[in-house]
Order: C-alpha cells, then structure tokens, then sequence
C-alpha cells in the first residue's frame, strides 16, 4: 500500500504508527472510541519522554499533569489492517498552570483524517494533588509548536 503525505496542522508534529488489531475494534466491527483515547494517551507520554521529562523527573519535582478536560471529534472509523499514524503537539501553554495538547490520527493510505482533538492538562502538586505551578523544566519542554 502506498503511503500518502501527511499534511499535519503544524510543521513538526511527534507521531508514531500503528496498525489496528481485531482487538482494537468494537462489537460495530470498528476501533472503538476508548481506544483512540488510549493511544492518545500513549503517544502524549511518548512525547513527553521525546521531550526530556519522564514520570521520573515528575517525582523529583513533585509536580505532575494531570488531564483536566478532553475535546474529541471522531471524524471517521478505522477497521483492523488499517495503518494509521497518531500525532500530536502542545499547542498552548499558559506557562503557569495550564498547558494543551493536540491530536491527528490519519489514515496513513490515504491521509484522510480519522480523529481530532485535544487535552488540556494542569500542573499538579504530586503529594497534595492541587494545582500549582508549572516548574521551569515544564515551561522549557512543553513549549507550543509552529
């Protein structure tokens, strides 16, 4: 199968690939709407490791992000075979508490989007679970792309 070109919304956007499985599918005979959110969430830790920070450099901090709202639109469905490929990218950053992260799955065959979103999560006190500032290493990697 050929691959299309993928136009994503920004330049350089983090993506990973990933064929759909049977498992991945619901009783309607298409990936079902929880695992979009899975694979969301997959690839925003794959990032946020891309981008220097770890669950382990959250504990040393004692600061973490937790997701505070998701906003998704299901576009299209895939089936099992299908190769998609996920993005995202931060997409604001208030630099204080507040940061948003954007998601793309496209059909790799051809680009045509299947799912589209975004989390904004807060910056959290990892003892107290209360909101609190972002540390500079937050403000430094999670920067909004072009």
């Amino acid at each position: 199968m050929t691959e299309h070109k993928l136009d994503w919304s920004v330049k350089t956007p983090f993506i990973q690939r990933r064929t759909v499985v049977a498992d991945d599918q619901d009783a309607f005979g298409h990936v079902t709407n929880v695992r979009y959110i899975d694979w969301a969430m997959e690839i925003a830790w794959a990032h946020t490791n891309a981008l220097g920070l770890s669950f382990a450099d959250y504990e040393r901090l004692g600061v973490g992000c937790v997701v505070w709202r998701h906003e998704f639109d299901y576009l299209a469905a895939a089936r099992a075979g299908d190769d998609l490929a996920i993005a995202t990218w931060i997409s604001k950053n208030d630099n204080r508490i507040r940061l948003t992260r954007a998601f793309e799955m496209r059909l790799v065959s051809n680009g045509k989007v299947l799912f589209r979103g975004q989390t904004t999560f807060v910056a959290i006190d990892m003892k107290t679970g209360k909101p609190t500032r972002m540390p500079r290493e937050f403000i430094e990697a999670y920067q909004p792309a072009q």
